[in-house]
C-alpha cells in the first residue's frame, strides 16, 4: 500500500462550505504557517544598465543618419526652416535649485515664443520720423558708480537714503578678487548652478557696487536670465526697478540691435521681470518710451511679451496713463494698442487721458503712421461706450483732419453706433457728416 497523505488544509484549495463543522473549528484554533515567499536574485539581463554619454551620442547619430536615409529614399526633403531638436541627456534640476523661485513651465522649443520678427521697411521709416532727434545719453551701472565715487564723501552721505540710492563703500581686496573670478564664470555660463557668492549679492547693502565688479555687460544670455530670476525674487520693487533699468534693459536693446531678434534666454528674463509689474513698467517699458529712440523691432518684440503675460489691471492702467501723457513717438502706439487689447475695465481718469492724447493731434500737421490709426481703432472698439458725448464729437472732428483710406471709416462707424456714458436712452447726438 502506498503511503497515506495527510490532509493539509492550509495548502489545499478547499472551500469552507465543503468541510465539516468539527474540521472548521479545528482549523480556526490551529496555528498555520504562512507560505514562504522566495526572493529570486535578479539576473544580469534584468539589471538596468546606464549608458555613458559617448555611446548615447553614437546611438543618436546613427539613428539620425538612418532617418535621413529613409527620407531620401521616400523622396521626403526636410524644410530648411525646421531645426533638429536638441536631445538633452542630462538633468536640468540643478538649474532651478537654490534660486528662490519655482521654474517656468515653458517648452524648450523657443520658436513658439521668440519668433522671427518681420518689419515692414515703410513702417520703419514712418516711425523714424517721430523719433526724438536728441535721445538721452545712456548711463550704465559703471557710469553711475564712478559719478558717485567722484563726489565728496559728505555729499554722498547726505544724499543717500535707505533702500533707494546707491551705497558706495570700500571693498576688501579679497572680495574683489573673488567676484572677478565669478565674472569669468558668468561670461561663459550655459547651465547648472551659480556660485553661492553671486546669489547673496541681492542681500548686500552695496549690491550695485558688487555687481559692477562682475561686469554685467559681459555676462552670457543664460547668466542674465538666472541673475534676473535671483534679483527679481530677492529685491523689493524699488531696487528691482534699478536692476531692470541699469542692467536688463541695455542688454535687451543691444541684443536686438546686434542680432535683429531677441535671444531666448533674454526673452525669459523679461517674462521673469514681469513678476514685479511695477518695477518692470518703471524700469523697462516707460524708460523705453521716454527715450524717444525705440525702434519698430524693439516695440514689436516687447509688445508681444506684454500680450502673452498676465498683468494686473492697476499697473497696466497706470502705464497707459503715463504713456498717454508722454511726447508721442511711434512705439507708444504699439504699446497702447497691446494694452487696449487686454480689455481691462479702465477707470474714467485713464479713459479721459487717452482721449486727450488722441485729440491733441488735431494741431499736428504731419502724416500720422498706420500704427497710430490702428491704436485709435483698437481704443474705440474696446472703450467706445466709456467716453462722453463731448469727447465723441471731438474725436469725430479729429477723424476729418487725419484720415486713412481703410481704417478711418471703421473708426467712424464704431463711434456712430456706440452709446456714450452720459446718455441714458442710447440715442447719439453725433450726426454722420459727409
Amino acid at each position: 500500500m502506498g503511503k497515506t497523505k495527510k490532509n493539509k488544509l492550509s495548502k489545499m484549495k478547499i472551500e469552507v462550505t465543503d468541510l465539516g463543522l468539527v474540521e472548521q473549528m479545528l482549523e480556526d484554533k490551529s496555528v498555520r504557517r504562512e507560505a514562504r515567499v522566495k526572493m529570486r536574485k535578479p539576473t544580469e539581463e534584468e539589471d538596468d544598465t546606464v549608458i555613458d554619454d559617448k555611446l548615447s551620442r553614437k546611438i543618436l547619430t546613427q539613428a539620425r543618419k538612418q532617418q535621413e536615409e529613409l527620407e531620401e529614399e521616400h523622396g521626403f526633403k526636410k524644410p530648411k526652416d525646421v531645426r533638429p531638436k536638441v536631445v538633452s541627456l542630462g538633468s536640468s534640476k540643478n538649474e532651478d535649485e537654490d534660486s528662490g523661485e519655482e521654474s517656468d513651465n515653458i517648452p524648450s522649443d523657443d520658436e513658439d515664443y521668440c519668433e522671427q520678427v518681420k518689419v515692414n521697411p515703410e513702417d520703419e521709416k514712418a516711425l523714424e520720423m517721430f523719433m526724438s532727434q536728441n535721445p538721452p545719453v545712456k548711463r550704465t551701472l559703471a557710469d553711475i558708480i564712478m559719478e558717485k565715487l567722484t563726489e565728496k564723501q559728505t555729499e554722498i552721505r547726505s544724499q543717500l537714503s535707505e533702500g533707494s540710492e546707491l551705497h558706495v563703500e570700500k571693498i576688501d581686496n579679497r572680495i574683489t578678487r573673488m567676484y572677478k573670478s565669478i565674472r569669468q564664470i558668468l561670461s561663459k555660463y550655459r547651465s547648472g548652478k551659480l556660485p553661492k557668492a553671486f546669489k547673496v549679492i541681492p542681500n548686500l547693502r552695496n549690491w550695485e557696487q558688487i555687481l559692477q565688479i562682475t561686469e554685467p555687460e559681459e555676462w552670457s544670455a543664460a547668466a542674465m536670465y538666472q541673475a534676473t530670476r535671483i534679483f527679481t525674487a530677492n529685491l523689493n520693487s524699488k531696487l528691482a526697478q534699478r536692476y531692470f533699468n541699469l542692467i536688463l534693459l541695455p542688454r535687451i536693446r543691444d541684443d536686438i540691435n546686434e542680432y535683429k531678434r531677441l535671444n531666448f534666454h533674454l526673452y525669459l528674463a523679461i517674462r521673469k521681470s514681469l513678476f514685479k509689474p511695477a518695477a518692470f513698467f518703471k524700469g523697462v517699458l516707460l524708460p523705453l518710451c521716454e527715450a524717444g529712440d525705440c525702434t519698430l523691432r524693439e516695440a514689436i518684440i516687447m509688445s508681444s511679451i506684454l500680450a502673452k503675460c498676465s498683468i494686473p489691471m492697476l499697473h497696466s492702467a497706470a502705464a497707459i496713463l503715463k504713456i498717454a501723457e508722454m511726447n508721442y513717438n511711434g512705439a507708444n502706439s504699439i504699446f497702447l494698442r497691446t494694452l487696449f487689447d487686454k480689455k481691462y475695465a479702465l477707470p474714467y481718469r485713464v479713459i479721459d487721458a487717452v482721449v486727450h492724447h488722441y485729440i491733441g493731434f488735431r494741431r499736428d500737421k504731419r502724416d500720422l503712421p498706420v500704427l497710430w490709426h490702428q491704436s485709435l481703432l483698437t481704443f474705440v472698439q474696446r472703450y467706445k461706450e466709456d467716453i462722453s458725448t463731448e469727447q465723441k464729437e471731438a474725436m469725430m472732428e479729429l477723424l476729418r483732419l487725419h484720415t486713412h483710406h481703410k481704417i478711418t471709416d471703421e473708426i467712424r462707424r464704431e463711434l456712430l453706433l456706440s452709446k456714450c456714458r452720459d446718455v441714458e436712452d442710447g440715442s447719439s447726438t453725433v450726426m454722420q457728416t459727409n
